[in-house]
């Protein structure tokens, strides 16, 4: 094994066992290390030897790929910390990523649906008297799924990996396991938890781990599946489907409740944030908020003014 290959397994098994990364954040910072030392391989060089100008070069040729500024700056960000392990480590004496610039982040809003959308979801939940078992259980499973994941904000890993304990008693807390291992408890909706219940006990006789089994009974459903799920009911409360995915609901929670009132520091507990800038895009509510407030009850705004021109 070489220097550079063996760096690398180092400090993938620094993030499994002091960060509890997961195994897909893992094989993201695989891919992200391997696509920088290809890079340093074509200029002679190697992740053990790069430079800081090597490191350029390498964030050059991802922009000349058309990769987004996104994509770039989270490529850098595994870069960072694998030349700080490094340095940490005594690897290497220097760490060349120190006095590499981030790219601008690309400020693109979430998108989030109506609460008139989100209960149009919920009614096409259901299921006519006499549908078959399937129809029945798929509609219980889009249900529960939907509840959990507009009245918690749960990521959809988050929502497949409950156990099926979760729902158990007359719990008003959920516990979620989030990024990176991090623990949060969301509070639980008597309508969701009352789904949930429902799932459960019309799944009594497979003996699953988990509240959304898959085919087999003793795995977790798969993504590609809950979004088949999440496809046909989409269809029914008649919303086009590039409009929705589990991250909008995700969404959606966040922005209604901001809507409502929320504290922004109580939203980014409930949606697992490390850092509260994650949750800030969320504020462009609150700006709107405001412009309309001002809009409808400042003496000088427009509305008012036609008003008293009335």
């Amino acid at each position: 094994m070489s220097g550079a290959e063996g760096s690398v397994e180092l400090f993938l098994e620094m993030q499994a066992a002091e960060r509890a990364a997961a195994p897909n954040t893992l094989a993201a910072y695989q891919a992200d290390l391997e696509s920088c030392a290809h890079s340093l391989a074509r200029a002679g060089q190697s992740l053990r030897t790069a430079g800081t100008e090597d490191l350029r070069g390498w964030l050059a040729d991802l922009s000349a790929q058309g990769q987004s500024r996104r994509t770039v700056a989270r490529r850098l960000s595994c870069i960072r910390q694998f030349y700080l392990f490094l340095l940490r480590e005594g690897l290497r004496a220097d760490n060349p990523a120190e006095h590499l610039d981030s790219p601008r982040a690309e400020q693109s809003l979430p998108r989030f649906l109506s609460e008139s959308e989100v209960l149009a979801l919920l009614d096409a939940c259901e299921e006519p008297e006499g549908a078959s078992a399937a129809k029945t259980r798929r509609a219980l499973v889009g249900r529960a799924a939907l509840e959990l994941l507009y009245a918690s904000g749960l990521r959809i890993s988050e929502l497949l990996a409950l156990p099926r304990q979760a729902l158990a008693g007359d719990q008003r807390m959920l516990s979620v396991r989030g990024k990176g291992g991090r623990e949060r408890l969301v509070p639980l909706s008597d309508s969701a938890r009352l789904a949930a219940q429902a799932l459960v006990a019309a799944d009594a006789g497979l003996g699953s781990p988990y509240l959304f089994p898959g085919r087999d009974p003793q795995r977790a459903m798969t993504r590609q599946a809950f979004d088949r799920i999440l496809h046909d009911i989409g269809c029914k409360a008649g919303l086009e489907p590039e409009r929705l995915s589990p991250h909008v609901l995700r969404h959606s929670f966040a922005t209604h409740l901001l809507a409502h009132g929320a504290d922004l520091r109580a939203l980014q507990m409930l949606l697992g944030h490390a850092d509260i800038a994650t949750t800030q895009i969320y504020t462009h509510v609150q700006t709107e908020r405001l412009q309309r407030a001002v809009a409808e009850h400042h003496p000088l705004s427009t509305s008012q003014t036609g008003n008293s021109e009335g």
